[in-house]
């Protein structure tokens, strides 16, 4: 693989992600959506068939990585580190450009949940209502949960625990189970798997953090979210958003570590 088919790939493949996992985020979210209040079964499934789904449109470029993480943990396995920036630098701009399209999807939607004082407060809306928003984590809009993710308690070290597990469990899936005849990425049985085993991470690990397991998944639409034009969108909780950064990284090094020790 080239490095200029590595940064299209990627690109493509986490603007796919992003817009399929952010969008069914907004549909679940976001007042006049369809599907709001579908609920976190939604979630889940809609975050797994976008892993599918970018994969498979990807894997022929560029393996497929579409995590920071996923990059990591097969340099670490494979000592080859040369295309590790252009992989990360293709998913964080397909991250950015994933969370602007879902923004551009879900215009109206995000204008009207924005303009309700039911749902940002202000004069004329119902006392529970305003205590909801006061409720919230300090730093964190009423739209955040669609571009990135936030504890629903701020313990630091729990929150950072949490992602690292979960992101052991999906390189342990992606290493052993995942990866194509030439072990640089995703293969197509290793794809559908991999689909299934970040269903099974949200379902059972996603409670507390949301769980990002994906470094660029949860930076590059946070970025967006500071830079977007939308009313009353409130901050973007950075003081929280190295922990999806950081303990992503960490999990991805732990599993390659675990995996070299006892698979290799």
């Amino acid at each position: 693989m080239s490095s200029s088919d590595i940064f299209i790939g990627e690109t493509i493949g986490t603007a796919i992600l992003i817009l399929l996992g952010g969008g069914v985020c907004a549909a679940v979210t976001l007042k006049a959506s369809k599907a709001r209040n579908a609920g976190w079964l939604a979630i889940t499934f809609g975050w797994g068939f976008a892993v599918l789904s970018a994969v498979y449109i990807s894997a022929p470029l560029s393996g497929a990585h579409l995590n920071p993480a996923v990059t990591l943990a097969l340099a670490i396995k494979s000592g080859e580190w040369s295309n590790v920036p252009t992989y990360f630098a293709g998913q964080l701009l397909g991250a950015m450009i994933g969370a602007t399209l879902v923004w551009v999807a879900y215009y109206g939607q995000f204008h009207a949940h924005l303009t309700d004082k039911e749902i940002v407060g202000g004069p004329g809306a119902q006392a529970t209502a305003a205590k909801a928003v006061e409720a919230q984590e300090k730093g964190a809009g009423p739209v955040l949960g669609i571009f990135s993710t936030g504890p629903e308690i701020r313990q630091a070290v729990q929150n950072l625990a949490t992602e690292i597990i979960g992101t052991v469990v999906l390189i342990l899936a992606v290493l052993t189970q995942g990866l194509n005849d030439k072990g640089n990425g995703l293969g197509v049985l290793g794809g559908l798997i991999t689909a299934l085993v970040v269903v099974s991470i949200g379902l059972s690990l996603g409670g507390p953090t949301g769980y990002a397991i994906n470094p660029a998944r949860d930076l590059g639409p946070r970025i967006v979210h500071a830079l977007l034009p939308l009313p009353n969108k409130g901050g973007s909780d950075w003081s929280y958003a190295w922990i999806p950064v950081v303990g992503p990284l960490i999990g991805g090094a732990i599993g390659a570590g675990i995996y070299n020790l006892a698979f290799a």
